[in-house]
């Protein structure tokens, strides 16, 4: 049962998404795409988008088909085109097979409505009273230092001593993105909570040590304490896994279930220096300061990248020490500020 101090903690997480996240007011309208174990999450947020005077809905999926769902149901299109929402959250859990129905959602969100929205799949109570419950206004400010040094990066080399060990080559047709936490702007999107900034590699060799594995991976597996997920990646490409069973080989059906599903799309830094530990969903700990990268969809639309995968699974690497074309940025996850530098107000 939820304490009065859990509740009041999950409602300032839901204040700050609402209103510091998505800036939300009494000219808004918003939609909360949710499931029924999401659900009392979903209520805070529509009470605190009510709470600022806009008008609110939740839409629950078990109502538009079967899980897993794998494309956007017509009468969810119908329902969220009738509604017309400026600002959208997504709240439901991870189910295998859904990667497609949530980026399909994505885009007709961002691009077709043009609503600001905040992408929570896997939002959990404690999530909401930890990573929700930071200050936005600086992980903003450090996401953007971070972004301004990486997005001219050559070479970025990562290491740790769990036994992460590799090296990224960037190509500067390929964007870097900023994921703030603070989306203003119609057509913007991030995951809440937030605190990244990442890219298409042009290649990553070399090995990483994964403490979390993402999609349903990381709700099925939580933090991996007594032994990382060590991938291997020569071009990119996976050439081999070892690690914990059967997470090792249900990891690599995964990854072989798709086109390009056993390729690198993403490298990312986490930014969020509000968390203080990993707590084994991927949703928050992909933001904890230090490296991940995912196989499969690299972000096309945002990265510029010129291939697609209908999966995508992250994998974190914390504690790691980041060498950014030969200036030290992070130290055994820490930043170093004199190396990155923050704006002042």
């Amino acid at each position: 049962m939820t304490s009065f101090a859990e509740l009041e903690a999950m409602r300032a997480g839901a204040r700050n998404a609402v209103r510091i996240c998505m800036r939300t007011t009494a000219s808004d309208r918003v939609a909360v795409i949710s499931d029924r174990r999401s659900s009392p999450i979903a209520r805070l947020l529509v009470e605190e988008a009510s709470n600022v005077g806009a008008v609110s809905e939740s839409l629950q999926l078990e109502s538009f088909g079967k899980r897993p769902i794998r494309a956007l149901p017509e009468a969810m299109r119908s329902a969220l085109l009738s509604f017309r929402p400026t600002v959208t959250f997504f709240t439901a859990a991870s189910q295998p097979g859904e990667v497609a129905f949530r980026m399909g959602l994505i885009v007709f969100l961002t691009r077709d409505l043009h609503v600001r929205h905040g992408h929570m799949v896997g939002i959990t109570p404690e999530i909401m009273r930890e990573g929700m419950a930071v200050d936005y206004n600086l992980v903003a400010k450090v996401t953007r230092a971070v972004y301004e040094r990486v997005r001219v990066a050559q070479r970025i080399q990562a290491t740790s001593a769990d036994g992460t060990n590799l090296t990224a080559h960037f190509d500067p047709a390929l964007r870097w993105v900023p994921s703030p936490g603070i989306y203003h702007r119609q057509g913007e999107w991030g995951n809440l909570p937030d605190g990244e900034t990442y890219t298409c590699p042009a290649s990553v060799d070399g090995v990483l040590a994964a403490r979390v594995v993402g999609d349903y991976f990381s709700e099925k597996y939580g933090y991996l304490k007594d032994r990382p997920l060590l991938v291997t990646l020569k071009e990119s490409r996976l050439v081999d896994v070892d690690g914990p069973e059967p997470l090792r080989s249900q990891f690599l059906d995964y990854v072989h279930s798709a086109e390009n599903g056993d390729r690198v799309g993403e490298f990312a830094i986490g930014t969020n220096i509000g968390l203080k530990r990993l707590i084994g969903n991927m949703l928050q700990d992909e933001k904890y300061p230090g490296i991940h990268i995912a196989f499969g969809d690299p972000y096309p639309a945002e990265t510029g990248a010129r291939w697609a995968s209908s999966v995508h699974v992250d994998l974190v690497s914390p504690e790691t020490t980041i060498d950014v074309d030969g200036d030290i940025i992070m130290r055994d996850g820490e930043f170093n500020f004199d190396v990155i530098q923050l704006e002042c107000d």
